[in-house]
Parts: structure tokens; sequence; C-alpha cells
């Protein structure tokens, strides 16, 4: 009897486990075409701390290490004393005009993220024309169930796409000037 009991407790709580689970993994991705050779985009963006020439949103961008791989850059969004992001470089490669980072540091108001690592690729279509794409995999900011609405995976999706939309369009701009 003791033992259809604990069998019937363990079949119980097994199945509820099946239902209670944390946050999935988001991925977002944008591509956008640039009438600009691929060597002049890259040109704009290949340094890892230029984000702040081209993104409207990053008021200032302050280097370590340079283009090497394990810098970093500290992201200040909106004004000079913004809030703070840190990135860090995992890899970069100036032949396939790539480079992929991570968030190692966020402020969860700007970015409602965890686990955020991104690529952002220039591709040539021709000689004169391009694509960028900028992915990115991550998890939403609040890793338990409920999560309020500022930081559910729809802020989290909401938030990278902004901030990719809002960088693509102005590199566009900028790259076919």
């Amino acid at each position: 009897m003791r033992l259809r009991i604990l069998t019937l407790f363990l079949c119980t709580l097994a199945s509820s486990l099946v239902f209670a689970h944390g946050p999935s993994r988001q991925k977002a991705t944008q591509t956008i075409e640039i009438n600009a050779p691929a060597a002049k985009v890259w040109a704009l963006i290949a340094d890892f701390c230029a984000i702040s020439q081209w993104h409207p949103a990053i008021a200032a961008c302050t280097p370590e290490g340079g283009n090497a791989v394990g810098a970093k850059r500290t992201l200040r969004v909106g004004k000079a004393d913004g809030p703070e992001i840190v990135e860090e470089l995992q890899a970069w490669d100036p032949v396939t005009m790539m480079y992929r980072y991570k968030i190692i540091k966020t402020d969860n108001a700007v970015m409602p993220v965890t686990t955020y690592s991104a690529f952002l690729t220039v591709s040539a279509r021709d000689d004169k024309t391009s694509s960028v794409e900028w992915r990115s995999g991550f998890y939403r900011a609040y890793p338990k169930n409920n999560p309020p609405p500022e930081l559910n995976d729809e802020a989290a999706l909401n938030a990278v796409n902004a901030v990719y939309q809002q960088g693509l369009e102005n590199l566009k701009k900028l790259a076919e000037q």
C-alpha cells in the first residue's frame, strides 16, 4: 500500500513538473539591403566601438581592447550619462565581415534580456549593394514564471527588434550618402 501511495505521489509530482518551466530562448533577426558596397558598410561598423557613430540610440562607447576577442565596450544609451550596457567581443573576422558579441551587463529598463549573444554580418550582394544581418538569441530578463509585463518575452523581443531596426535604418542612411 505504501509503495502504491509513493508511486502515485511521484507520478503526480513528475506530471506537474512537465508544466512548470521557465523562459524559453528567444531569437531576433533583421536584415537590411543597402545600396553601397559591402566594404564601405563594413568600414562603418568594423570597429567594435564604432556603434556610437552609426546607432542613434548609443550616445557614447568606451572601448577596452579594440577588436581583439575578449575586448569590451561600455555603451551609454540615450545620453552620455544614460543607462549602461557592457558587451564583450567573442569573434571578429574582417575577411567574412562579421563579429559576434554578448552582453555581460545591462540595464533591464533598456534591454530586458539575459544570456544575450548576437552576430552582425555584412554580405556583398554585388559590387554596388550589400546586406547587413543582425541576429541574436537571448532569454527574457525575468527567469521565473509569470514575469511582469516589462520583463516578459514580448518586452524582450520588442526591445531587441527596436534596437536592430533603428540601428540598421541609420546604418543604411549613412552608408548610402
